[in-house]
């Protein structure tokens, strides 16, 4: 991804030496490097809101203290951020963005606009709400893909060996195809089909063939495979071959059933952003 825009999505708490790796890789690549620091601040406190001239205002002094906490917090990270891209003579930029969990979704949303790739610092997971606002603005609210548990995007970046969980869904051909520069210098690529329904308006009589030759087309070098699930989690199988098969990063499409829906019942999708231990390369 040569003389692209990368934007990193971090908190006040991110550690420093998990950035590092990636300066060789920007260098190397001309690559732009952007940072958001993300701070949450406590919903304003709803007795605290009064009607001139027959109530006053009230403004609690804990939450005056925790919003400038916040941003005092923003403020040391956006310095050593910046320190660190100018000792290291890299291009970047540095943004904050301070606001209650769900008003950080449209901000987020805003900055990823101009962006190739976004990457979220694990670290946001501490906070369940803010992460999933800051995921949700740059799946739904951006058109850049998201890599989770890759903070310094070396995995991405520099990835050998990809699978791709693929059933022809639109979110799933979304993925694939913003993946394309990763696919195209990765050793190998494996395609693979969980339960797949092997119908014309389904899946193909040959599910991800019709893929397969379209990346080999691309120079990819592919392997399909169909595997039943036995009855386990989509996600569990597609975690599973990854692990065997040594994979760098999964490429998947995000979302190719509701949000609600996901939320309630669980599913794919959910599950593969909870996991920690592989790199996912996702898009909706």
């Amino acid at each position: 991804m040569e003389n692209s825009t990368i934007l990193t999505v971090i908190g006040a708490k991110c550690p420093n030496d998990v950035l590092a790796p990636i300066a060789d890789i920007a260098r190397a690549k001309n690559i732009h490097l952007a940072y958001l620091a993300v701070g949450a601040i406590p919903q304003f406190p709803n007795y605290g809101v009064g009607m001139l001239p027959y109530g006053t205002p009230v403004v609690p002094d804990t939450w005056q203290d925790s919003v400038q906490q916040v941003g005092a917090d923003l403020k040391i990270k956006l310095d050593e951020i910046e320190d660190f891209l100018s000792k290291e003579g890299l291009s970047g930029d540095v943004k904050s963005a301070c606001a209650e969990p769900t008003g950080l979704t449209d901000l987020v949303a805003r900055r990823a606009k101009l962006c190739d790739l976004a990457l979220v610092c694990n670290g946001l997971r501490d906070e369940p709400h803010t992460f999933k606002n800051v995921l949700d603005g740059l799946l739904f609210g951006s058109a850049a893909p998201v890599v989770l548990n890759d903070l310094d995007g070396t995995k991405a970046l520099g990835a050998k060996h990809i699978l791709i969980a693929w059933n022809t869904s639109l979110p799933a051909a979304r993925a694939v195809k913003r993946a394309l520069p990763l696919l195209k210098q990765a050793e190998t690529v494996t395609i693979v089909c969980v339960d797949p329904v092997m119908s014309e308006m389904a899946d193909g009589d040959n599910p991800g063939s019709d893929l397969g030759k379209w990346l080999s087309h691309h120079g990819c070098n592919v392997t399909v495979e169909q595997h039943p699930s036995g009855g386990r989690a989509i996600s569990e199988c597609l975690l599973e071959r990854a692990e065997e098969l040594g994979a760098d990063l999964i490429v998947a499409g995000a979302y190719g059933h509701s949000r609600l829906r996901e939320t309630l019942f669980g599913g794919t999708t959910a599950s593969l952003v909870e996991q920690r231990g592989v790199a996912v390369f996702m898009a909706h």
